[in-house]
């Protein structure tokens, strides 16, 4: 991956504690890739850990820093932060395209654990987006995880995980997140609530696919992608399937208890935005009706 010059987002801050609530919420599916290994490991599905953690919640003041700090950033913040920035420029110019306005999230950095907006979480949940305050919240120890752990290295994986926490943001803003989180408040069973939170993490697969296939277009933040970055997003989206994970973990796979989709469907749907770009060809929930 090569980057001529790039900007960093002014959108940052970061800031960690060590109170708070009895979990964190994220409404409408929408976690970490580390939630479906807390899954795996404690039997309990992470969206429904969330929900009830938005209850009782006593919010930390956490002290936010801007971009413009004192002490240098890290290779990985300041590739965060390029990447960031050219999600809102991308964000920015197809939705004022649509006639509409991009409200842009804030990058928030974090260690060891956080009060978000939707309440408390660790470094272990992985990266999230809230959409209660709008916010993208990465320890970026995960990118050791992602790398060691999950097999998935390469600046081009790492910038993978942050479009799809912001693809979750322009669902939000679409209105898509509202409309899951009913559908899955009148569910009949639990398996078909995780059909819904499939169908959201595989669009934000894909309107990750879009960022990247107009930031390789236009280079509007100085981004050039090659053919072994494309590879090293879809390795990520393919190690952190749910079945790749599942027979990982624990030998077997057991499709009802998806909650982001399998690695061949992450990969199609990352694929399908990169090479499209073409929003209307979007629509993971088709099938649901939605």
């Amino acid at each position: 991956m090569q980057w001529f010059g790039g900007k960093e987002s002014d959108n940052v801050e970061e800031g960690s504690s060590s109170g708070g609530g009895r979990g964190f919420a994220v409404g409408g599916g929408v976690v970490g890739v580390i939630g479906l290994v807390i899954y795996l490991f404690t039997g309990v599905n992470p969206v429904a850990l969330l929900n009830g953690g938005q209850q009782g919640n006593n919010m930390q003041q956490q002290q936010q820093v801007n971009t413009h700090v004192a002490h240098g950033r890290t290779p990985e913040e300041q590739l965060a932060m390029k990447v960031f920035r050219g999600t809102e420029d991308v964000w920015d110019s197809l939705f004022t395209a649509q006639g509409k306005t991009y409200q842009k999230p804030i990058l928030h950095f974090f260690t060891g654990s956080v009060d978000a907006g939707c309440g408390f979480a660790s470094s272990a949940t992985g990266p999230f987006y809230c959409p209660q305050d709008r916010k993208v919240y990465i320890d970026l120890s995960f990118y050791n995880e992602l790398s060691q752990r999950f097999g998935a290295p390469g600046q081009f994986a790492q910038a993978y995980v942050i479009a799809h926490e912001v693809g979750h943001h322009v669902q939000n803003l679409l209105g898509v997140s509202e409309k899951v989180q009913n559908a899955e408040s009148q569910a009949s069973s639990e398996a078909e609530r995780n059909k819904y939170s499939v169908a959201l993490e595989l669009q934000a697969d894909f309107y990750a696919g879009v960022w990247a296939h107009y930031e390789n277009k236009y280079h509007q933040n100085g981004l050039v992608l090659n053919e072994d970055d494309i590879a090293s997003a879809l390795n990520a989206a393919k190690q952190i399937g749910d079945d790749h994970l599942q027979q990982e973990t624990q030998g077997r796979v057991e499709p009802d208890s998806f909650t982001h989709g399998t690695s061949a469907q992450r990969m199609y749907w990352f694929k399908k935005g990169f090479d499209t770009g073409d929003l209307s060809q979007g629509n993971t929930f088709r099938q649901m009706g939605l």
